[in-house]
């Protein structure tokens, strides 16, 4: 490689049947993989520069060295644009010409060292001789336009302002239709003169071809007529069109205007929109820049801007809608219930906050917004934003972007027809950002109730009023939404149903939905309690009732199979525990109960998923040796610190406890998590482990009836957690019977339903002493954490003769 400057090694992007010049911006459309791999390598680097250059012979589809000529163009690449087949859109900038030294094979995309042409040029002096150039080149490429009907009149302004010889002959090059070979010659021509008098003879001769053409289709033949009878020459059947043509156009004309006049507008939109339809009809149908025009026109018009539908407001309905549409969820519908009543009072929908259901899958947060939308007579449009990564998708294309289109809000406006509609943004957590902007940030215009009354589409350019529109939105996971959007939302959190909650659901909602939906409304199909309970705890574990409806649908169309195939006409089914299991087969799920029996080093320790709470056994196993610590089961960075954490609290207690002072040196503790393959993570599991641990060094057996969640300090102390709800309802589905948990979350025990905390006794501790008391079987230890008398262990050689100690 050469210390040149003008010696550069860029990647290779071959074109077919396109020469890009400098100053010119060319959409492409790239599918072969090793032009894609060319364009990613370019878009890494820090100036984003690769060489365009066009294949001699267009049907190569692997041009190698000889399959392209040797001068291209340095250009700049833009935005880049996965379709959903596959290909790339992309826009590159053309910027110097480059003259190919040798190609270089860099799998998997092919590069090439260049010579840079355009760095070295001279400034040319100006002269009376380049003026009258300029003039004639003008000349030539308006004469040009007036022939040609592809070339919008609005570039000759454009070109008008250009001075330097070198851009203008590249800018007119690139919107006169000359073939690839005349194309290429213009961007061989290196020096600025020479290829602007080399242009204005290539335009002269385009100009005499094009007229030629024109008066040979104008031009009668012989022997045909109108009166002949027979089919009218060509040159009359041109204009004919033409003329059919022109006057379509100017009725569609006609017909917009009449739109326009209709139409509810603010004054800003009508002015805008009366602005583009005078420059609509000014330009000739046929060119491009008319179709961006109209299509946008025909945005602004399909928009509500002042339409909006008439509100239901009354708390009484919303109420017995909410209720008739879900089981539980009373926090939820009771906030619900106090925004409506709050509008109700102001007499319209206005501005509020915007709330934001989270809650694991299938618990009913979508169906929620539903049912919001129904009790005060809106329109309801969902929007999907999850795989969002465009900030363009909520904001909108600028129109000088090909193919630009309004954002996914002016979507939804157009789709539902009023401006006040209800706007479900469903998994706002599911949303990412990468080179094409941040979607969550373009959100906080949207959403924000101090500003989103001017919400400005880049597409529309326009204030559009978004105050009206009653957003809300979803999310799974609290902590995946930027804190600055956070901070926009009212945080409303739905948690996972009892098994009480999903009978019930099922019994009313779910059975008779399948039911009809699986064509079974005239046969007397039943469903036992235990026949739904068997569904839930054998072949369902979510928090929701999702994968329960999957499973009584299964039930129903096996119901409906074996019904057709019944010799008799049985009109009565009656599904208990023992028909479900004969239907589905074997249970997928076993029944996660807690041990039967007291065990040493094993506990039970309480988890929240992404489908609800879940019971996390830990297991302690020692043997002997050198102390080192083994942690298995797919753990993060937290968990380790906290197993860490236990360990240092159990050494600092190693004399309460009866052990010696140095008998972490004298065994190897292996921690383990089942269920290896999931991971898991977070401090919560802390004073479970510390439990095992304890178990296992002083071979004490851990109760199999208690369950525990707590974050543990160095010192003992025992510090708050999350989701208690979800672990007390995880516990009581696995037949526990004691829960012990963090004092400070006491103000969280009334969020547990009152069936679940009847059947559970809930135990707040403060200290890991306590917890050790509570989970461990003390009857047959000499001393434990009380004043001894003293006593000696021998197991493994780690215990020694422990002196009266006093209770902490």
């Amino acid at each position: 490689m050469s210390a040149d400057p003008r010696i550069l090694l860029l990647p290779v992007l071959p074109l077919r049947d396109v020469v890009v010049f400098p100053h010119m911006a060319v959409p492409l459309f790239v599918g072969r993989e090793r032009s894609v791999a060319a364009l990613e390598a370019a878009f890494d680097r820090p100036a984003k520069d690769i060489l365009v250059v066009a294949q001699v012979n267009a049907r190569t589809n692997d041009p190698a060295a000889p399959d392209m000529f040797d001068v291209g163009c340095v250009a700049t690449v833009g935005q880049i644009l996965r379709l959903p087949d596959g290909t790339v859109k992309v826009l590159v900038e053309g910027r110097r010409r480059a003259k190919i030294l040798r190609f270089v094979d860099q799998s998997p995309y092919l590069s090439a060292e260049v010579q840079i042409l355009d760095a070295a040029e001279e400034v040319v002096p100006e002269s009376d001789d380049l003026e009258s150039l300029r003039v004639e080149a003008r000349q030539a490429f308006e004469a040009y336009l007036k022939v040609s009907r592809r070339v919008p009149q609005e570039v000759l302004a454009s070109v008008a302002q250009i001075e330097e010889p070198g851009q203008l002959a590249d800018t007119m090059a690139a919107h006169v239709g000359f073939k690839i070979a005349e194309r290429q010659e213009l961007l061989t021509l290196a020096p600025p003169v020479t290829r602007l008098k080399r242009l204005v003879e290539l335009i002269r001769a385009e100009s005499e071809t094009l007229a030629a053409e024109s008066r040979i289709r104008k031009r009668p033949q012989p022997g045909t007529g109108a009166r002949s009878g027979q089919t009218p020459p060509p040159g009359d059947a041109a204009q004919n069109a033409e003329a059919a043509e022109a006057d379509e156009f100017k009725n569609e004309l006609e017909e917009l205007g009449r739109q326009i006049e209709d139409k509810e507008l603010p004054d800003e939109a009508r002015q805008k929109l009366e602005r583009e339809f005078k420059k609509l009809r000014s330009m000739n149908p046929m060119s491009a820049e008319a179709g961006v025009v109209r299509t946008y026109i025909d945005w602004v018009l399909s928009l509500p801007w002042l339409h909006n539908s008439e509100d239901k407001l009354n708390v009484t309905e919303a109420s017995d809608i909410l209720d008739a549409d879900h089981y539980g969820l009373d926090k939820p519908k009771q906030r619900i219930l106090e925004y409506l009543a709050v509008q109700q009072l102001r007499g319209e929908v206005g501005r509020g906050p915007v709330l934001c259901l989270v809650g694991p899958p299938g618990v009913g947060k979508t169906s929620l917004a539903k049912s919001v939308a129904r009790a005060i007579g809106r329109e309801f449009v969902r929007l999907s934003l999850g795989g969002v990564r465009d900030e363009a998708e909520i904001r909108g294309h600028r129109r000088t972007y090909v193919g630009a289109l309004p954002g996914k809000i002016i979507h939804a406006l157009k789709r539902a027809g009023t401006s006040n509609p209800v706007i479900l943004l469903d998994e706002v957590d599911k949303m990412s950002m990468d080179f094409r902007g941040d979607p969550s940030a373009a959100l906080l215009e949207v959403l924000d109730p101090e500003q989103n009354d001017s919400f400005v589409d880049h597409y529309i350019d326009l204030d559009y009023d978004l105050s009206k529109v009653l957003f809300i939105t979803t999310a799974n996971n609290l902590g995946a939404i930027p804190w600055a959007l956070q901070d926009r939302l009212e945080i409303i959190e739905l948690g996972g149903y009892t098994e009480q909650d999903k009978r019930q659901i099922g019994r009313k909602y779910l059975v008779p939905r399948q039911i009809t939906e699986n064509g079974l409304q005239d046969v007397d199909v039943q469903f036992s309690d235990e026949a739904l309970a068997t569904l839930i705890q054998g072949y369902t574990r979510e928090a929701g009732v999702r994968n329960l409806e999957r499973q009584i649908g299964a039930v129903c169309r096996k119901v409906a199979t074996e019904h057709l195939k019944a010799k008799e006409d049985k009109r009565s089914w009656r599904i208990d525990a023992a028909e479900v299991k004969r239907l589905l087969g074997v249970e997928r799920f076993r029944n996660q109960d807690s041990e039967k029996t007291d065990r040493i080093g094993v506990t039970n320790g309480l988890a929240v998923t992404s489908v609800g709470g879940d019971l996390l056994l830990v297991e302690v196993a020692l043997v002997p040796g050198k102390g080192r610590m083994t942690l298995t089961g797919k753990l993060g960075d937290v968990m380790k610190e906290s197993v860490e954490a236990a360990m240092s609290y159990v050494r600092s207690r190693a004399h309460q406890l009866g052990l010696g002072k140095e008998f972490y040196q004298k065994v190897d503790l292996h921690v383990h998590f089942p269920e290896g393959a999931i991971p898991k993570d977070g401090p919560s599991a802390g004073i479970a482990i510390t439990t095992a641990l304890v178990s296992a060094l002083t071979q004490l057996p851990v109760r199999h009836d208690v369950a525990m969640t707590g974050e543990i300090t160095l010192r003992g102390r025992v510090l708050p957690i999350g989701g208690l709800k979800e672990k007390v309802i995880a516990a009581h589905r696995a037949g526990i019977k004691r829960v012990l948990f963090p004092k400070e979350n006491e103000r969280d025990v009334e969020e547990i339903p009152q069936d679940v905390r009847d059947a559970i006794e809930l135990i707040p501790v403060e200290h890991a002493d306590q917890v050790l008391r509570q989970a461990l079987r003390l009857e047959n230890a000499n001393a434990f954490l009380i004043e001894p008398a003293g006593y000696t262990r021998d197991y493994l050689g780690i215990f020694e003769e422990v002196p009266d100690t006093v209770a902490h």
